[in-house]
């Protein structure tokens, strides 16, 4: 059932342009100068990224330390039960969007510690504590993986010959544990270059005796159960000569400023949820539930939830942005279960008049004037924002869209958090590049992408390929800026074009800074790819044309199309885009991950 009114455009295709190549070849005395050498290397965060850039700095014989939160590698890949704590309504500043980093008490000397016993005297428990250092991971029972297995690999380490594409959420677990135990970095490995149950609360320059910068200072804590009862903190602080920052993308819960949003928030508390709390449908028996956003997590949730809810709402809008995605957006919805309600944008959550009112009396309107009742629950699958709390020197929320810090302030690296500025090749920062942040971009798949961005940051900081001067980096990034229209959401999207463009440039920058300074070559993506991902889409988003047998002819990649017009009129694509444009939109929607 569809309650939304009015046509929708079509819209554009969109995806990231190669980066473009400095205006002459990099001469060494031409290239950016670091101030300081480079040889002891921070990694913070113990996922796909951080794990194989932990691979190319210790290949490439630097001193490498890897802190990770959580007790295990494989960053989101770890499910538990435990939810995250209630994402803020309305939402936190960027700047803590994440967590609020917990520092030591001022003037003590570091390491320091303090212990606890969960015997309830704070009201704080060992699992309340555990809950917001760890950060448990935005995952569900039953989520399997959006790209077939022969794209979501590492390079050194293939999956058996016989894998099935779709993989359930802990075969990528133990595949990441895999990989970690093969380079010594797991939890049971005792290697002193990775430390678990270790947050990074503070990332700030070091200042040397002689007044000069030289490198960074990162203030630690690790929290860990030390008996049945009771728990200990400790805090502390190490210098790097560079920090890797691999986070992830999926860190600051986002929820729409709508009004009357926030009184009902605080109304029914437990009701009203991000989407990264969700676990398993059984709890929600029976429950009309309303789901704000239909793109990966807010699609696959409802598909998860259809057998056993009695009603599902999905609140979808209209694409707002510079760069408007809707063909992407409706090949996505074609994997919504046809009994999905689906209606328009949320105008307003009306006042509660009275105290004793239930969260299914309480009305909802919409933007068409429509006003809903009845929900039990509701999910905001509206997605992450960039947080990066232990580098607040470096987020200005102050600073509008489009604009950029004055007077010869720091230009920041998150304003808003729908994006992350100032980075050269989305990589490294470029007002000071010896801190980088790897796989910062949407649309691509982890695994592959971190080889090429990795062992760039490994060559870079060894001086074996070199980057542009300071003034170079700037011009071709807001020469890039300019090209998209400004910043948002979509500045970071890449795509399958996008990322293989990048690999292209990736692959000629770094085999000729081998060819000229030594150091290991890197070779492109694996042949035949297009074929996997042509018959994974054909399977994730038409496979009722094998059943009506309708447009399939000779497994021609085309014949998706066909089935599009033929369904009942309806163009999800859109009958005046061309055959390349739609080849790249159903690949892209197979990378597409706005949560």
């Amino acid at each position: 059932m569809i309650l939304c009114s009015g046509s929708q455009s079509m819209g554009t295709i969109w995806s990231q342009k190669a980066f473009e190549r400095p205006i002459k070849d990099i001469l060494d005395a031409d290239s950016y100068n670091f101030k300081w050498p480079i040889r002891k290397v921070a990694i913070i965060g113990a996922g796909p990224s951080g794990m194989i850039s932990y691979r190319e700095f210790t290949q490439a014989g630097f001193e490498v330390q890897v802190f990770e939160r959580d007790s295990v590698p494989g960053g989101n890949w770890h499910y538990t039960d435990e939810t995250p704590v209630d994402a803020p309504i309305p939402n936190a500043d960027a700047v803590v969007g994440d967590y609020v980093p917990s520092l030591p008490p001022d003037g003590v000397e570091l390491p320091y510690s303090e212990e606890y016993l969960d015997d309830g005297s704070d009201n704080i428990s060992y699992f309340d504590r555990r809950r917001e250092h760890r950060g448990p991971k935005p995952i569900w029972k039953s989520l399997t993986s959006n790209v077939p297995s022969p794209y979501q690999q590492i390079s050194e380490l293939p999956w058996p010959a016989g894998t099935e594409w779709e993989l359930m959420h802990y075969k990528m677990r133990n595949y990441l544990r895999s990989f970690a135990s093969f380079h010594g970095i797991n939890s049971n490995d005792d290697n002193f270059n990775i430390s678990y149950h270790t947050r990074v609360e503070h990332v700030e320059k070091h200042v040397a005796n002689d007044g000069q910068e030289r490198g960074w200072i990162l203030t630690l804590k690790k929290f860990v159960k030390t008996g049945p009862n009771s728990s200990k903190a400790t805090w502390w602080a190490e210098r790097f000569d560079a920090v890797v920052v691999a986070t992830g993308r999926f860190n600051a819960p986002h929820v729409p400023p709508i009004p009357g949003l926030s009184e009902w928030a605080k109304r029914f508390p437990g009701q009203i949820s991000h989407s990264r709390q969700y676990r398993r449908p059984e709890q929600y028996l029976n429950e009309t539930i309303l789901i704000v956003g239909a793109a990966s997590s807010g699609g696959e949730i409802s598909r998860d939830l259809n057998p056993v809810a009695k009603k599902i709402y999905q609140s979808i809008r209209p694409d707002n942005s510079a760069v408007p995605q809707s063909q992407l957006r409706n090949l996505l919805l074609r994997r919504l279960p046809r009994n999905t309600t689906v209606v328009p944008e949320i105008k307003r959550f009306h006042t509660i008049v009275y105290p004793s009112e239930s969260l299914s009396k309480g009305r909802i309107e919409l933007v068409n004037g429509t006003i809903i009742t009845g929900i039990d629950r509701i999910f905001f699958a509206t997605g992450f924002r960039y947080s990066f709390p232990f580098l607040p020197r470096y987020h200005n929320s102050s600073i509008a869209a489009n604009e950029t810090a004055t007077g010869g302030a720091l230009q920041p690296l998150v304003t808003d958090g729908t994006h992350i500025r100032s980075l050269h090749l989305d990589l490294f920062y470029i007002e000071e590049p010896t801190i980088a942040f790897i796989n910062m971009n949407i649309g691509m798949q982890s695994e592959t992408y971190a080889e090429y961005l990795s062992l760039a940051l490994a060559k870079v900081w060894d001086n074996k390929a070199k980057l542009p001067s300071t003034d170079e980096m700037w011009r071709l990034h807001r020469a890039r800026v300019d090209e998209y229209g400004g910043y948002g959401r979509r500045f970071q999207y890449l795509g399958a074009q996008g990322t293989d463009a990048n690999v292209r440039y990736f692959m000629g920058w770094l085999n000729d800074a081998a060819v000229k300074y030594g150091g290991r070559q890197i070779n492109g993506l694996p042949r035949g790819n297009e074929e996997i991902l042509k018959f994974w889409a054909i399977a994730r988003f038409s496979s009722d044309m094998f059943l009506e047998g309708k447009g399939l002819q000779n497994g021609s990649f085309d014949s998706i199309d066909d089935y599009f017009r033929t369904n009942n009129g309806n163009y999800p694509i859109g009958s005046d885009v061309s055959d390349e444009k739609r080849r790249e939109l159903i690949f892209d929607s197979i990378f597409h991950d706005f949560w």
